[in-house]
């Protein structure tokens, strides 16, 4: 067994080298500097280490080797710290290497940083302040926080500057100078609590952000590396009796399609002009243009649900419906 092995809670093996400094039960330490070798009953855990490993910073362990503490020393030479034993393998570990792997745990995090505090290992507290800075930064990181868009100009910055695929829901519903249809309000809802629930399961990996200021009433947009991909009108105007109506569809399957497809661009992976698409985007219900840009390849796929038209040919109210 190593001068540095930790006994673990386990009595001690009587094979190993004895201290040199042996008290009697009761009596107070003058200081360990004339042994090389020393144990420790920490609450009950056993550990064996040397006066090296101790003094390695100036914190209580090498007060309690130059004497400067006065500690319990049983008659079979152990020095005795009431304190519990738990995290005292990682304080000496990090003594023996000057680093150690901490608990993720926060709780555990902070017993750690409360024996490191006792001890007076400061390059201990330190390590675990650190830790905890980390944690609280990913846990910051890991709220759902969307930006709301307030001018065109905004728009433009955070999509040429995000590194990340962007989804955008537009929804304006002051907008609309018609009434709408008996199920567009059920819709547009819908359509709000899928962007939520995209937000929850993409976070981190999709910027998703909202638009209440555009023209259009119900319209989701994809970009990846700061260029827009594909684009879903989920509204169109309907004529009913002598009237104009707004319809609001929930193109859910497609919807979440494009967010699929957007995820090709995740941190800037491409394969290709323009990159790959996951899914076929001919698939999904609806209508699909594509619109040729400056750069040639590069098309921006803009999908509209298809329109319910609605004519009323019979002056006893009855209707006649035609669909496109």
């Amino acid at each position: 067994m190593s001068a540095e092995a930790s006994l673990g809670g386990h009595a001690a093996n009587s094979t190993l080298p004895q201290p040199v400094c042996h008290i009697s039960d009761g009596h107070r330490n003058l200081g360990l500097l004339g042994s090389k070798y020393v144990k420790l009953n920490v609450g009950g855990s056993l550990h064996y280490t040397t006066v090296q490993t101790l003094s390695k910073e100036d914190s209580l362990l090498r007060s309690i080797c130059t004497g400067g503490t006065d500690v319990t020393i049983d008659s079979e030479g152990w020095v005795v710290l009431e304190r519990c034993g738990r995290h005292f393998e990682l304080v000496l570990n990090f003594l023996r290497d000057g680093s150690v792997p901490l608990p993720e745990d926060s709780r555990e995090l902070d017993e750690v940083l409360k024996e490191a505090q006792y001890y007076r290992v400061q390059g201990l507290v330190q390590h675990c302040l650190s830790a905890m800075q980390v944690n609280k930064n990913d846990v910051f990181e890991s709220v759902c926080r969307i930006p709301m868009i307030t001018s065109a100009k905004e728009e433009q910055r955070m999509i040429a500057t995000c590194r990340k695929p962007v989804v955008k829901l537009q929804n304006n519903r002051g907008n609309n100078k018609y009434s709408y249809t008996s199920n567009s309000d059920d819709n547009l809802l819908k359509n709000i609590e899928l962007f939520d629930k995209l937000v929850l399961r993409f976070n981190g990996r999709v910027l998703f952000v909202k638009d209440v200021l555009g023209d259009e009433i119900c319209c989701w947009s994809f970009y990846g590396e700061g260029r827009k991909i594909a684009e879903v009108c989920c509204t169109s105007i309907v004529y009913a009796t002598e009237k104009k109506q707004t319809k609001v569809e929930f193109p859910e399957a497609r919807i979440f399609e494009e967010t699929l497809n957007i995820l090709i661009y995740e941190n800037n992976r491409r394969s290709g002009p323009g990159g790959l698409h996951l899914l076929d985007p001919s698939l999904g219900a609806g209508h699909s243009e594509e619109e040729g840009a400056a750069g040639g390849d590069r098309r921006v796929r803009r999908i509209h649900v298809r329109r319910h038209i609605m004519h009323d040919e019979r002056g006893h109210g009855q209707q006649t419906v035609y669909k496109d």
